[in-house]
C-alpha cells in the first residue's frame, strides 16, 4: 500500500518569462513560494512566500526529530546529508549571485 498523495502544484513565470510565484498543496501542505525578486540595498522588499531552502530546511528539521526517536533509521541519516548537501549548493548559488550583484533580481 503507498502512502503517497496526490500533490498539486503550479508554478508561474512573469510576463518576461521569468520564473515567479506558484503553489504546492497536498493533505497538511500549503505552500505559496516567493513571487517577484526581492530587489537590491535600499530597494530590497520584504519575502512574500516561500524560497526552497526554506522547505528543505522544514524537511531535514522532521527528519532530525525522528532521529531522535525509535524511528531513527539510516536512511532518515542519509537523507538528511542528501537535504543539507542540496542547501549547501542552492546557498553557493546565493553566495555566486550576490558576489555578481545580481541576487534579489531577474539577472541570470
Amino acid at each position: 500500500m503507498s502512502t503517497k498523495q496526490v500533490i498539486g502544484f503550479f508554478n508561474d513565470l512573469d510576463q518576461d518569462g521569468n520564473p515567479t510565484g506558484g503553489y504546492a498543496s497536498g493533505t497538511g501542505i500549503s505552500i505559496t513560494w516567493q513571487n517577484g525578486p526581492l530587489g537590491r540595498d535600499e530597494e530590497r522588499k520584504e519575502p512574500n512566500g516561500a524560497f526552497v531552502e526554506d522547505v528543505l530546511e522544514i524537511c531535514a528539521e522532521r527528519l532530525r526529530f525522528y532521529q531522535s526517536s525509535k524511528f531513527r533509521s539510516r536512511e532518515n541519516a542519509l537523507a538528511i546529508t542528501k537535504i543539507e548537501e542540496a542547501i549547501l549548493w542552492l546557498n553557493k548559488r546565493t553566495q555566486e549571485r550576490e558576489a555578481r550583484g545580481v541576487e534579489g533580481t531577474h539577472e541570470a
